[in-house]
């Protein structure tokens, strides 16, 4: 059945009595109380929609409840028209509320709510009828008071969610529940949400096994970044290297000399100050430095006195862990006992051994000079071969010893790699190799093999007059500017020149018998002083 059209309120101006406003305030009170019990019909004239989960007994429970409210509106007509109408609110929104149907069929509940705005108008008329006092305000809350305890029928209905009312029904929600009457409703609403919590929880598990790969992917991606980061700077300083080599090089159009010259192409060191250096320049500044050598010892020569390769060779091996000086205080007696090599080969070990005692290792070093005494004469006719691989084959000759014969004795080019050597071309930054045969092959690449033999003559002297493998003068040098291992000795230039040696610090020289153009003195024979 459909809801009968609110009647017109009287005009103002012809108002009854207050007496007879009671009783017809009453009586339209009662008659909008029966409409509002009239359940909706939103289907037009179908059957009512009952809520899904409706239990049994609540048909049986309807009408003592509208009994109940009925009586209770009944009693209340003696009170003002204010109370009367704050009652026809409450039990209207109750009708509202126990009639909404769950979320779901939230939608057959708005031709409802449409047709329940006669209803808040008529009620607003019925208010501005009297206005209510505050006194009367309180006596509408025990009423209403009373009301909800008349009710315990309608708690054992089955509680219903309110549903949520479309923006179109903003005048049936303004009809609201009393303070007292909406913790009920509350309570009502509370059974739906343990469904609410089911429904929801599998997605909130999904969440949460989607959360760890989630959390370990930005993990993974956070490592990443960081990690390409921290690669960024490394790459970029390698790339600007290799361009400034590159420029370097170019700018250079410095080639290295012999068969192995390309091998260093992309070698380099630390430089002058600790700088970064390519090849290219360590190659034109150990040239330099080479210069600098030959201004400064142009009388450079090798240190051991000979008159032919027989007696170099013999002296070159005497020399092994002693110093040249005293190798040439003692080959004088050995060569005047025995000068050639079957002369050496037919000698006995023990007075050899006497001869030589004072270089140290005699018994070794006799052993390995009258070997090779025996080898020139039995297997080169009593001459030293002008050959590296003929001199390796000899007893205690090596390479060094064999590119000194073969330098000062045949004029065959040679690096010679002593000790001095070795430490001077790594202070020098010309190579980092311990190895003298590495060495020997580096030096190579970077000099002229017509430089090879003068060069290993001027740096051992100066490694031996200035450079010292202690406490190197470096006040006193004259290719400071040039070294990277600057700093490494004595840099004031007075301490320096203490610590010079032989002609340089005007003291004899190695040789009792040196060239013409040394500039030094000779040294002392052997027991002289």
């Amino acid at each position: 059945m459909g809801e009968q059209p609110a009647s017109k309120p009287k005009d103002p101006a012809k108002r009854a009595p207050r007496g007879a406003g009671t009783a017809s305030s009453a009586r339209a009170a009662k008659a909008l109380a029966q409409r509002a019990d009239r359940p909706a019909d939103p289907t037009g004239g179908a059957a009512p929609v009952e809520p899904a989960d409706k239990p049994a007994g609540r048909k049986k429970d309807k009408p003592s409840a509208r009994k109940e409210a009925a009586s209770v509106e009944a009693a209340s007509t003696e009170k003002t028209a204010a109370g009367k109408a704050a009652a026809v609110k409450s039990a209207a929104s109750k009708k509202a509320t126990s009639e909404r149907p769950t979320s779901k069929k939230a939608a057959a509940v708005k031709p409802a709510t449409k047709k329940a705005a006669p209803v808040e108008a008529a009620a607003k008329k019925v208010a501005a009828v009297e206005p209510a006092t505050s006194k009367k305000a309180v006596a509408s809350r025990a009423a209403a008071k009373k009301a909800a305890s008349a009710g315990p029928a309608l708690k054992k209905a089955a509680p219903v969610k309110p549903a949520k009312t479309a923006p179109g029904s903003k005048k049936a929600a303004e009809v609201t529940l009393a303070p007292a009457e909406q913790a009920p409703a509350a309570k009502r609403a509370k059974p739906d949400k343990p469904a609410a919590v089911k429904k929801a929880a599998p997605g909130k598990a999904v969440a949460k096994k989607a959360a760890p790969a989630k959390a370990v992917a930005k993990k993974a991606a956070t490592k990443a970044e960081s990690v390409a980061k921290k690669a960024a700077p490394a790459k970029a300083a390698v790339k600007k290297a290799a361009t400034k080599a590159k420029a370097e090089g170019k700018a250079g159009g410095v080639a290295t000399a012999g068969p192995g010259a390309a091998k260093g192409a992309g070698r380099g060191g630390k430089g002058v100050g600790g700088k970064p250096e390519s090849h290219a320049a360590m190659v034109r500044r150990a040239r330099r430095i080479n210069r600098e050598l030959a201004e400064v010892y142009p009388y450079a020569h090798p240190e051991l006195d000979f008159r032919n390769p027989f007696e170099l060779l013999v002296a070159t091996v005497l020399s092994a862990q002693t110093t040249d000086l005293r190798v040439n205080q003692t080959t004088p007696r050995l060569f005047a006992a025995y000068p050639t090599p079957e002369d050496l080969a037919a000698a006995n070990p023990e007075d050899v051994e006497e001869l030589i005692r004072p270089t140290g290792f005699f018994r070794a070093k006799t052993k390995s000079i009258m070997g090779l005494a025996a080898a020139l004469r039995d297997e080169f006719g009593g001459e030293v071969p002008g050959r590296l691989a003929d001199l390796v084959k000899l007893p205690g000759v090596g390479r060094k010893t064999a590119n000194v014969v073969l330098g000062n004795a045949y004029g065959v080019p040679g690096i010679t790699v002593d000790t001095h050597f070795g430490r001077l071309v790594r202070r020098f930054g010309w190579t980092e190799q311990d190895d003298p045969v590495k060495v020997e092959a580096e030096i190579c690449e970077i000099f002229p093999k017509s430089e090879w033999t003068m060069l290993s003559h001027r740096v051992v002297f100066h490694g031996r007059r200035i450079c010292h493998a202690r406490k190197p003068a470096c006040g006193a040098c004259p290719i400071a500017p040039l070294c990277p291992s600057y700093g490494e000795g004595e840099t004031d230039p007075e301490k320096a020149r203490k610590l010079l040696k032989y002609e340089k610090g005007g003291l004899p020289g190695q040789r009792l018998s040196p060239p013409p153009d040394y500039p030094g003195l000779p040294a002392p024979p052997l027991g002289a002083g």
